[in-house]
C-alpha cells in the first residue's frame, strides 16, 4: 500500500534573495527534506558543447570555491548511473532506502506512485536514462549558493518514455554532505528550445523575477483546482499549453487538486523575461499526479509560455 505523505509549507529567506514561500513533499515515514532551495533570485553560469561566453573558459567556475562545472556534470553522471541501476531492482519502487536516495520533491511523488502501477497491473513508468552528447549545466554562482545545500540545473538529451530522443530539463539539489538527488524532470515539448539566458560579466546568467515566480506558481494552483477565476494571479496560460489541452480530460477522471508546488528553479532569460522549472503535486492522502513544468514569461508579457511538461500518474 501507498505510505501517508505530507505537505509541509516552508518560507525561505537565502542570501541576495527575497522571502520566498515553498511546498515541498515528502513522506512520512521517510527523513524530512531539507528546506527547499530557492533559485529565484540566484545567478547561474551555463556551461555546454556550443560557445560560451568569452569572460570564463566553458569547463572553470570563477571566485574558485563551492560546485564547479565540472563537478556539476559529474555528479549528474553519477546519479544517472546510480538511477539506472535503482531501476535494475526488484520492485524497486517498494523500497524506501532506494527512492531517498535518488529523489525529492515532485520526483519522489514519481518513485512512489510506481506502486499504484504495481497495483493495477501497468508496467513501470520509468526508463533507464542513456544520455547523449553533452549536457547543458546552469550552475549559480558559488557564492550565492544557499546555505541550505547546492543547486544546479542540466539539459540533456535522451529517450523519453516511448522511445523518442528529447532534450530534457532537470534540477539536482543537495543538502550538506549528502549526494544530489533530482528534484523535478521533464521533456521539452517537441520544437521548443530551452531559452537562452541573459549572462552577466562573469558569464553566470542572471536572476529571475521573484514576484513572477510567486505568480506563475499561483497561477498553476488557480487553473488546476479551478478554485478561482484564471487570471486572478495576473497572468494566464497559454491558449496552446498542455495543461490547457490536459485538463479537460484528466478532470472527468479522479482527479485530485493540487496541494501545493516545489521548489522554483530558473534564471532570467536574454530577452529580459523568465524561466521557471518546478513540479506540482496533490493532496497528501490521495497522490496521484505530479505535474512537472518548464515555463517562460517572456518580456512585458502576463501570458504563461509551456516549454515543457511531464505529467506522471
Amino acid at each position: 500500500m501507498r505510505r501517508m505523505w505530507v505537505i509541509v509549507a516552508m518560507v525561505v529567506s537565502l542570501s541576495g534573495c527575497g522571502v520566498v514561500t515553498d511546498m515541498i513533499a515528502h513522506r512520512a515515514d521517510a527523513p524530512s527534506p531539507p528546506a527547499s532551495p530557492r533559485p529565484a533570485s540566484s545567478t547561474a553560469r551555463t556551461s555546454s558543447a556550443g560557445p560560451t561566453s568569452s569572460a570564463t573558459p566553458a569547463n572553470t567556475a570563477t571566485a574558485g570555491t563551492g560546485l564547479t562545472l565540472p563537478e556539476a556534470r559529474q555528479a549528474m553522471t553519477k546519479w544517472v548511473g546510480e538511477y539506472n541501476a535503482t531501476l535494475r531492482k526488484r520492485k524497486w519502487w517498494n523500497k524506501n532506502d532506494l527512492l531517498d536516495a535518488l529523489f525529492i520533491e515532485a520526483a519522489l511523488h514519481e518513485g512512489v506512485l510506481e506502486r499504484n502501477h504495481e497495483i493495477f497491473g501497468s508496467r513501470p513508468g520509468h526508463r533507464p536514462i542513456h544520455v547523449i552528447g553533452t549536457p547543458t549545466i546552469y550552475l549559480p554562482r558559488p557564492e550565492l549558493q544557499p546555505s541550505i545545500g547546492d543547486w544546479f540545473i542540466a539539459q540533456a538529451t535522451y529517450k523519453d518514455t516511448e522511445g523518442h530522443a528529447r532534450p530534457h530539463v532537470l534540477a539536482f539539489f543537495r543538502s550538506p554532505g549528502q549526494p544530489f538527488k533530482l528534484a523535478v524532470a521533464t521533456p521539452l515539448h517537441w520544437g521548443r528550445r530551452m531559452p537562452k539566458p541573459r549572462l552577466d560579466a562573469d558569464g553566470y546568467i542572471t536572476d529571475m523575477d521573484n514576484d513572477m515566480a510567486r505568480a506563475v506558481t499561483q497561477e498553476y494552483l488557480n487553473f488546476w483546482n479551478n478554485e478561482k477565476k484564471e487570471g486572478a494571479s495576473g497572468y494566464r496560460l497559454a491558449k496552446d499549453s498542455y495543461s490547457r489541452k490536459a485538463f479537460p480530460a484528466v478532470n472527468k477522471g479522479a482527479y485530485v487538486a493540487f496541494e501545493g508546488h516545489g521548489a522554483v528553479f530558473g534564471f532570467r532569460t536574454s530577452d529580459g523575461g523568465s524561466f521557471f522549472l518546478f513540479g506540482m503535486v496533490n493532496n497528501p492522502h490521495h497522490v496521484n499526479q505530479v505535474l512537472s513544468e518548464a515555463l517562460v514569461v517572456p518580456r512585458g508579457s502576463r501570458t504563461i509560455q509551456e516549454v515543457g511538461a511531464d505529467w506522471f500518474s
